[in-house]
């Protein structure tokens, strides 16, 4: 298929058709990266560290949280609020 590039402000743009889009999974987010000359959208990755604020609060309220290497702390490591 070929579309016309078209002026968005100081950028640029494609029109790409709804089943295209739906095809690829593609919904409210794309991540773009450019490899090898061509432009590829995808689904967004998850963020790697999706889940840890979480994961860290259960640790906390289970007591689980102690440092494993205690002397390995920071100085001011118990000023700090969590």
């Amino acid at each position: 298929m070929i579309t016309t590039i078209r002026r968005l402000g100081n950028s640029r743009g494609i029109i790409i058709p709804k089943l295209m889009l739906k095809e690829a999974g593609l919904d409210e987010e794309a991540e773009i990266a450019l490899e090898r000359g061509a432009i590829v959208l995808r689904k967004p990755r998850v963020n790697p560290r999706q889940g840890w604020a979480e994961a860290s609060r259960k640790l906390a309220e289970a007591g689980d949280d102690k440092l494993v290497w205690p002397e390995f702390g920071n100085r001011n490591d118990g000023d700090l609020q969590w």
